[in-house]
């Protein structure tokens, strides 16, 4: 009978693609970067039902694509889930999920389970193995009771209390942790997720703008956008503009057309 021979897994750290980079590197290959993504999400359950929260910040790189996105996406009626990661990741994701969770709500003829949506997030996302971007906050309200996960993009999940998500998740779950209480009063639950959010902005680049929140509960669903500006933009307090003739002229000098060499010149388009 035939044997296969396993190598046991060594321990420490791996450099067996630092010839092939270099390789790479040598034939003027560039090697893939990780692509910085910026966002703050966060979500709490309370005794009445679960909020969501969320930046409004879209960043490309350094730049600041878009000052007021919504990054609270509609799952269904009683869900709804908050997206980090790549932007049209989470977009068509969400809104794949949220076909797929009305269909089964229509063939089993009943509102439908936060769980339901999580198996199908999860089971999506594992399938590509972390390729789609989608690391996102999940919660509603169902038969059941409240329900808060967080799915990461390798199709990894978590049940708890309260969770962050993004490149300003520290600096909203250090606001939890020192303050949350399942208990809370709903004005006192909105307060909470908005410091939470507000930390995140004000202490991540990547996230910034104003801060959008969605309570969920038993009764129905409030989706507030904005529901405050914690970056509000300053008013000028003085002129910027100078006075004609502030800037002394040191030396004045007219050419004419008849004394001017024009020249042209093309370039060949990149193509590499």
């Amino acid at each position: 009978m035939a044997t296969i021979q396993v190598d046991p897994p060594q321990g420490g750290f791996s450099f067996d693609n630092v010839n092939r980079n270099e390789t790479f590197a040598k034939k003027g290959i560039k090697c893939t970067k990780a692509r910085k993504t910026g966002t703050t999400i966060a979500g709490i359950a309370f005794k009445d039902g679960i909020i969501l929260g969320a930046d409004t910040r879209a960043s490309e790189g350094t730049f600041i694509a878009d000052k007021n996105c919504s990054k609270i996406h509609y799952i269904s009626s009683n869900m709804y889930c908050c997206g980090a990661g790549t932007a049209a990741d989470t977009e068509y994701v969400t809104r794949l999920i949220s076909s797929k969770i009305e269909l089964h709500s229509l063939n089993t003829e009943r509102k439908p389970r936060v769980v339901a949506a999580l198996t199908m997030l999860k089971q999506m996302l594992f399938r590509y193995q972390g390729h789609v971007g989608a690391y996102l906050v999940l919660g509603g309200v169902d038969s059941t009771g409240p329900h808060l996960y967080t799915v990461h993009a390798h199709g990894s999940s978590d049940k708890l209390p309260y969770v962050t998500m993004g490149s300003g998740s520290l600096a909203a779950m250090a606001v939890f942790e020192d303050r949350y209480n399942f208990n809370m009063e709903l004005d006192e639950a909105k307060q909470l997720v908005r410091d939470a959010i507000a930390g995140g902005i004000f202490n991540d680049l990547g996230s910034g703008s104003n801060v959008d929140l969605c309570v969920i509960t038993k009764d129905g669903t409030d989706y507030i956008r904005p529901f405050d500006e914690a970056n509000k933009k300053g008013v000028r307090q003085g002129k910027y503009r100078y006075k004609k003739g502030t800037t002394a002229i040191l030396e004045e000098k007219q050419l004419t057309l008849a004394n001017l060499e024009i020249t042209t010149s093309t370039e060949a388009m990149d193509t590499s």
